[in-house]
């Protein structure tokens, strides 16, 4: 019998410590859940605005273009049509950078989750005693 209450003890703690680590990951793993939903919505919202912004500025683009190319019909056509194609293509071309800058800056994607692991790790290191 004296055996049977050390080993029921040990196990006790044993299940205790499983308990407690499985519920930790259950809660990183709702964190990381969270977070990509999250990131799921911006992404959805940005491609939406973006998507509507573009539209828009297609139109106005177009309609100026236009514009330009009726006020100028009579003498410079050409030289307006040429002026607005290099004005677009040096327009496009610097989107172009701005939006290689941007893809090539790192994401936030599971920071979050990343300082809990790291804050759960540094938890659970063995200390060492000061001598």
């Amino acid at each position: 019998m004296a055996e049977a209450t050390p080993q029921t003890g040990l196990l006790a703690q044993l299940r205790q410590r499983i308990d407690v680590g499985l519920s930790l990951l259950q809660v990183r793993l709702a964190l990381l859940g969270t977070e990509l939903e999250i990131e799921k919505q911006r992404l959805l919202a940005g491609f939406f605005w973006g998507a509507a912004a573009l539209i828009s500025l297609t139109l106005a683009l177009v309609m100026f273009s236009a514009l330009v190319i009726l006020l100028l019909w009579d003498g410079y056509r050409l030289a307006a049509l040429a002026l607005l194609v290099a004005f677009f293509l040096a327009g496009a071309a610097g989107l172009l950078q701005v939006a290689r800058a941007r893809l090539a800056g790192g994401s936030n994607l599971f920071r979050a989750s990343l300082a809990e692991l790291d804050r759960d790790r540094a938890a659970l290191a063995p200390t060492t005693p000061p001598p």
